[in-house]
């Protein structure tokens, strides 16, 4: 992960240096540590919110160049609103706007971690500084010139003074690890098609071992001998062969049932023979963007040392037209034996998630499996990119899901399915077709997985909206979002960790 901005804390009376920030409410008090680190500066402060007509409203800034009465550079008020309205996630926000701030002359940044009612709690602080990394993340290695009038690369050291240095420390170990998770993700998401290839990614995802991940990579031949002709079928048209890659962390008890991710890992999607329109073809590079969460999600619970078993798979392949790619009409075999109707290539992801849902279930016998996959436009029709689709045929997964998709702020919708959709990807040649058609689209896309979890409490979630080009939020600028590491991590803490 890159360390341009770089987050420790330091105890209340530690000097304030360089650019500060502090946290005030709809009143526009602070903490008794605050008003001492201010000093005369807080009249400066009364000045310029009633110039600027700040209110304290929650995420709101006030930023004071080389203020009055205090020895900084410059100075940034953050609103936290009502204290009666603070929620976890809010101190995430509240870290990623007075990062938002930041600009490359920044090199030394404190933060006041204090609300009016007293100091920040560990967790509170922690949050902080995750909400600061994650916004500071930029993606700019194949930059050689800046243009004028673009944003640098924000370099700083940031000291986040709090009450109790130690147990802030301890609270963000844990916490810089999903950091670091979502990093990855964002990373794989953002690399250009022609670095970031089946081969390539599994390359990546290997590297996981250093931190005590088991990862097993299945080559072609592998792949042929246990039947995944659905997910080789569309491996076939390009010259880059694909690749199904396993990631193991045996936290828990050795008797205990893994819970399971499986990802979409489609490195770039032309559409294959039905091929796409040329505008914006360039974004299927991120339809891999499952994929790429699932290794970082797999990061993240192996850097926290989650008690936990966990298996994270993901099917690899390009989708490209040339002379050897399959075509509408051929029918495939999938690994469970049932055989698919190819109508539209295009329709591929869904391929190559059945045959690796099927591995998993068949293989590991989890607890439960959520696949995360850039998998249809249509979720995007019904939900636009503010939630990602959810598909569930187990209630409680899909509750809990729900409960900490609101929680984190990654957010998921539900969605129906129903034996009345099937007769839509019904084939008059095989068991099943690979589309149903232009209605319901991420429907019956989610009921053509549903054939392949043999029974497995299982979730589908569709994130073509919110893993790749969803709007810029308090903790995201990038175009590869992270989405879903968070959201899972989250789950697995809260349902299905051991407890210590």
């Amino acid at each position: 992960m890159s360390d341009a901005v770089k987050v420790g804390f330091v105890p209340f009376s530690a000097p304030v240096r360089g650019l500060m920030v502090v946290f005030c409410d709809e009143a526009l008090k602070f903490g008794a540590a605050t008003d001492k680190a201010l000093g005369k500066a807080a009249e400066t402060v009364k000045r310029a919110a009633a110039a600027n007509q700040f209110k304290g409203k929650s995420g709101a800034i006030l930023d004071i160049l080389a203020p009055e009465g205090i020895k900084v550079e410059r100075l940034i008020v953050v609103g936290t609103g009502k204290a009666s309205a603070l929620k976890e996630k809010d101190f995430l926000k509240f870290g990623g706007v007075a990062a938002g701030k930041l600009n490359a002359a920044a090199d030394t940044v404190t933060v006041i971690a204090e609300l009016p009612e007293g100091a920040m709690k560990a967790e509170q602080a922690a949050a902080i500084a995750s909400g600061i990394r994650l916004r500071a993340y930029k993606f700019d290695r194949y930059k050689t010139k800046k243009k004028d009038g673009e944003n640098e690369q924000v370099r700083a050291d940031v000291s986040i003074a709090v009450d109790d240095v130690a147990a802030s420390r301890k609270a963000f170990a844990p916490d810089a690890s999903i950091v670091e998770g979502v990093v990855i993700a964002r990373d794989l998401v953002n690399e250009p098609p022609n670095v970031l290839y089946p081969e390539e990614f599994a390359r990546r995802a290997s590297q996981l071992r250093k931190i005590g991940v088991d990862v097993e990579v299945l080559d072609v031949k592998a792949m042929t001998k246990l039947g995944m002709g659905a997910l080789l079928g569309v491996a076939q048209g390009s010259a880059r062969p694909g690749r199904v890659v396993i990631m193991r962390w045996n936290g828990g008890k050795k008797s205990e049932q893994p819970v399971a991710f499986v990802g979409k890992g489609v490195c770039f999607d032309t559409g294959g023979i039905s091929i796409k329109p040329a505008g914006s073809m360039e974004d299927m590079k991120g339809d891999m963007g499952g994929a790429a969460c699932v290794v970082g999600l797999m990061h993240a619970l192996a850097g926290r040392k989650a008690k936990v078993n966990a298996v994270g798979a993901i099917g690899l392949v390009e989708n490209m037209p040339d002379g050897n790619a399959q075509r509408p009409g051929d029918i495939v075999k999938s690994m469970s034996g049932q055989t698919i109707e190819i109508i539209n290539t295009d329709a591929e992801g869904r391929l190559v998630l059945a045959d690796v849902l099927w591995y998993v279930a068949k293989k590991f016998k989890p607890k439960f499996m959520v696949d995360l996959a850039t998998l249809t436009g249509a979720i995007m029709v019904a939900l636009g990119t503010e939630h990602a689709g959810l598909f569930s045929n187990n209630d409680e997964l899909a509750d809990r899901l729900i409960k900490v998709g609101q929680e984190t702020g990654e957010r998921v919708w539900r969605m129906p399915l129903g034996s009345e959709y099937d007769k839509l990807i019904d084939s008059q040649f095989a068991d099943m077709k690979n589309t149903g058609g232009r209605h319901g689209g991420s429907i019956t896309a989610a009921q053509f997985l549903q054939r392949f979890v043999d029974g497995t409490p299982w979730a589908h979630l569709d994130i073509a909206g919110t893993a790749m080009g969803a709007p810029k939020t308090d903790i995201n600028q990038s175009w590869g979002s992270g989405y879903g590491v968070r959201l899972l991590e989250r789950l697995v803490a809260d349902y299905y960790e051991a407890k210590k």
